[in-house]
């Protein structure tokens, strides 16, 4: 008796495309090493762009589960839409929870891997499978700088990160302390390696 191909849905945050050019080089070596792997890329990043870096099949679910940051241009940012997008987005949480975790289940997948939207640990644990995160920083160090309000946030956002059950720290980090296991990785020439646990 032959195991089933992994299925992996891969989350992406919704913040430009460096994170999703990053996540698609890490997919298509899953790919690579895998090749039976079914990927279910979920961002709302174009297609094309996916399909630039991943050379074999993929699902693309457009979903976004955060927003990083409101920008109406590369350098300019909206602190007071952000965080309302953020509050939003913490309101409906049950909501969009209850929807993946249905569509999860459906598709059998069996682990998410996630470019740190934090509601991707929390859709994990109510799907009762594992999630790994890959990145060198959380929306939480970024916001608690914000002050105010964004104070409640960035907490809300650590507890979810304190659900990840292993963050793949990349060069160039945050310390990331609201993650329970690190391990600490490099990236070369589109290739994840990973070195001991930390």
């Amino acid at each position: 008796m032959s195991l089933a191909p992994p299925i992996i849905y891969i989350a992406i945050t919704n913040h430009g495309f460096g994170h999703t050019t990053r996540t698609a080089a890490i997919s298509a070596e899953i790919q690579r090493r895998l090749p039976d792997a079914l990927l279910i890329m979920v961002t709302t990043a174009p297609r094309w762009l996916l399909e630039a870096y991943i050379p074999g099949d993929f699902i693309h679910r457009p979903r976004g589960f955060d927003i990083g940051v409101v920008q109406s241009d590369s350098l300019t940012m909206d602190k007071e839409a952000t965080l309302e997008k953020l509050k939003e987005i913490r309101r409906q949480q049950n909501r969009i929870i209850a929807s993946e975790v249905s569509f999860i289940k459906q598709n059998r997948v069996s682990l998410i891997l996630a470019d740190i939207p934090p509601l991707a640990t929390q859709i994990a644990k109510a799907a009762g499978i594992p999630c790994w995160m890959v990145s060198n920083f959380g929306w939480d160090f970024i916001y608690r700088d914000w002050g105010g309000e964004f104070f409640d946030i960035a907490d809300w956002i650590a507890e979810c990160f304190s659900d990840c059950d292993r963050l793949f720290r990349l060069p160039l980090n945050e310390p990331m302390s609201a993650f329970p296991n690190v391990t600490a990785a490099i990236l070369i020439l589109k290739h994840l390696y990973c070195s001991q646990s930390v």
